[in-house]
């Protein structure tokens, strides 16, 4: 999968150096730290996949200082941005980025983890690339490890508000593959990949928060 940065979804702008910044990473840092600090375990090593600029990950590794911390990326600017955010911070538990396509099949089976995350992503790619990252999480977890997504979905079918509404509609215009994901579908995907619901959470801006657990 080449990543997808379809009009109206998040950008990055650059700052100093290799680094990157994007405005939307900033705004949902503190909801999705609020919601992993309920769901991360005490210690482990955790995946976060596509993790953009590297803005998230470096405040995740701050906040668990006891968790070593794993960001990716497949795009070679945002690694380069990621890896500059990790020098700055010179962080015991937080390694350079690897690149990693999580949609392509054969990846869950090279490492285990015991957390991995997912910001903002599966609206920007199909349903089958979608199924496939959510069957190999399930591979690459460790048994009792939980995989938190984060992003904006339909309920039940329906897009409940208007902006939503308007962006979907117009990541499909530009992609008829992309697009917003139901909850129940996403719930239903997960457990025919071996996952199980652990925690669901309505988070700012018609947002929602899945974590799931693998038994």
């Amino acid at each position: 999968m080449k990543r997808k940065t379809p009009e109206g979804a998040s950008f990055a702008e650059a700052t100093e150096g290799a680094q990157l910044f994007a405005p939307s990473a900033a705004r949902n840092l503190a909801a999705i730290a609020s919601e992993l600090a309920q769901i991360a375990p005490h210690r482990g090593k955790a995946l976060e996949i596509a993790s953009g600029t590297g803005q998230q990950v470096i405040a995740h590794a701050k906040a668990h200082p006891d968790i070593l911390w794993q960001p990716s990326e497949i795009d070679k600017d945002r690694i380069a941005s990621i890896d500059a955010y990790v020098t700055q911070a010179a962080l015991s538990n937080l390694a350079p980025a690897i690149e990693l396509d999580a949609t392509a099949s054969g990846w869950g089976a090279t490492a285990r983890y015991d957390l991995m995350l997912l910001s903002n992503l599966l609206h920007l790619i199909s349903a089958q690339e979608a199924q496939t990252i959510l069957t190999e999480a399930a591979q690459a977890l460790s048994p009792n490890g939980r995989f938190m997504i984060y992003g904006p979905f339909m309920r039940g079918g329906v897009l409940t508000s208007e902006g939503d509404a308007n962006f979907h509609a117009s990541l499909r215009t530009q992609d008829p593959e992309i697009g917003y994901k139901d909850d129940g579908w996403l719930e239903a995907t997960a457990q025919d990949a071996g996952l199980t619901l652990y925690r669901k959470t309505e988070m700012p801006a018609n947002n929602l928060a899945f974590t799931f657990a693998k038994p």
